[in-house]
């Protein structure tokens, strides 16, 4: 009944993050023994020691102390066929074989179409703002933003990473729709999709829905990657590992980890830089065509490398709004795990747990502007000490992900493409402004007005 109790606490009458602050509270402390999502009856075991500041939360990094067998999800799992029958590498410790060969294939294709992110960025989302003006002068001045980003961000990383736009394939414009319904049949046991209480509880957070449901478009999903990724499934069968599997791998990692990050990031970016006004608009004008201009009118890595307070605003989004806010692990031995303030023991087996919005916005680290967005936050040296503390890839930011570890294999992948919004945006304009809502998944942002560029480099 405590586990049920906890279940309608976090997701109906008090929300994530005064769930999480309010066991704080209750306990007076940070690390605390608490019930998580979904509880009865998928769950076996709700029960979870949860680390809820920034010193004890990277435990969760430390594969010398925690095992990462099967918690991608945390305390269930979604049923096997729908990721093809097949565990995929999020499900794997690094202990197992198959965790290093995705781990391969997948910095594989990173390092392989590395030169053809920027252009295919560019021209994906050049068409995405110029959509936004004409919607802003055909629908009394307010463009949405969400629900074009997605079809969008859907083309640009199935186009960045094998070359192969979906919309032009028999995928259609189908694709965004045909994935949201397949997260929602993986995660819903840990969502709300805002319906009444005495409706969406027992139909999302008590018995998993039925996968064949979707197994049309999951088979649609899966015929596109197939197709798309030849060249990558050659590597995989190089690597001992089957087209099939690998092909299942590929989407898991595209679709749920890369396009599902972008949904939120890129609203995000966007929210935050609005709310911001008009002098943070300014200075990133100012930096953003200054590097162009330096790099001879051309967008390029070396000239977005030089963009301090643009790589400021994309880690300080990520850092107050992390795509993935929870992460496990199940303890290796007895562990002793430090707080700010105290120092406690964990047995053998127990559930780990974080909710990194706990962690990255502690004030122990971040001050009194720690749940407040500073866009310059992490210029100049004392600002880049905090980027240890900034833990939205599964690991620290001044850590770069390997094969035999968890950390975000798109981590550089992610700041660039945060990067490459901005640059896009103010090369294209002064300035700009939006409503900002809240969407299930993230926030809303719907553009109010634009001011065309009146100056800068002419770019390529």
């Amino acid at each position: 009944m405590g586990a049920l109790r906890d279940r309608l606490d976090f997701f109906y009458f008090q929300g994530q993050d005064k769930y999480f602050e309010s066991r704080i509270d209750r306990n007076g402390s940070t690390v605390v023994r608490i019930n998580v999502p979904p509880g009865p009856f998928m769950a076996r075991d709700p029960r979870v020691v949860a680390l809820l500041d920034a010193k004890s939360f990277p435990v969760l990094f430390d594969l010398t102390k925690v095992e990462k067998k099967n918690v991608v999800t945390g305390t269930f799992m979604p049923p096997a066929s729908l990721t093809g029958g097949y565990r995929i590498c999020s499900y794997l410790d690094p202990s197992e074989p198959t965790h290093a060969k995705v781990r391969k294939l997948l910095f594989s294709i990173l390092h392989s179409r590395n030169d053809a992110i920027i252009p295919t960025f560019r021209s994906n989302f050049s068409a995405l703002f110029a959509t936004i003006e004409s919607q802003l002068a055909q629908q009394g001045g307010k463009a949405e933003f969400n629900k074009p980003n997605e079809m969008t961000s859907f083309d640009f990383i199935g186009e960045a990473y094998f070359g192969v736009r979906p919309s032009a394939t028999d995928l259609g414009n189908g694709g965004p729709t045909k994935a949201a319904k397949w997260i929602l049949f993986l995660l819903h046991p840990i969502v709300t999709l805002g319906l009444p209480m005495f409706i969406e509880d027992p139909l999302l957070h008590t018995f998993h829905l039925p996968p064949f449901l979707v197994s049309g478009d999951y088979k649609a999903l899966y015929n596109y990657f197939y197709n798309a990724a030849s060249q990558a499934l050659d590597t995989a069968e190089s690597l001992g590992l089957s087209r099939e599997e690998a092909c299942h791998n590929l989407l898991f990692a595209t679709i749920l980890n890369s396009y599902g990050g972008l949904k939120v990031l890129f609203p995000g970016i966007l929210a935050n830089v609005a709310n911001a006004g008009q002098k943070l608009h300014e200075k990133l004008v100012a930096e953003i065509r200054a590097a162009v201009a330096e790099a001879g009118g051309k967008v390029t890595l070396a000239a977005l490398e030089k963009m301090e307070l643009t790589k400021s605003v994309v880690w300080e989004s990520l850092r107050l709004d992390p795509p993935v806010k929870f992460q496990y692990g199940h303890a290796k031995t007895d562990l002793q795990i430090e707080s700010h303030d105290s120092v406690f023991q964990v047995n053998k087996g127990e559930m780990l747990f974080g909710y990194q919005p706990c962690a990255t916005k502690d004030a122990r680290v971040f001050g009194p502007t720690a749940k407040e967005f500073v866009g310059d936050r992490f210029v100049g040296e004392e600002g880049r000490k905090l980027l240890k503390y900034v833990y939205w890839s599964n690991g620290r930011e001044t850590e770069s992900p390997g094969v035999n570890d968890k950390q975000c294999p798109g981590k550089d992948f992610v700041l660039v493409v945060g990067k490459l919004l901005l640059v896009e945006l103010f090369l294209r304009y002064d300035t700009f402004s939006a409503d900002v809502g809240k969407e299930l998944l993230g926030v809303k942002v719907v553009f109010t007005g634009v001011t065309k560029a009146t100056s800068g480099p002419a770019t390529e």
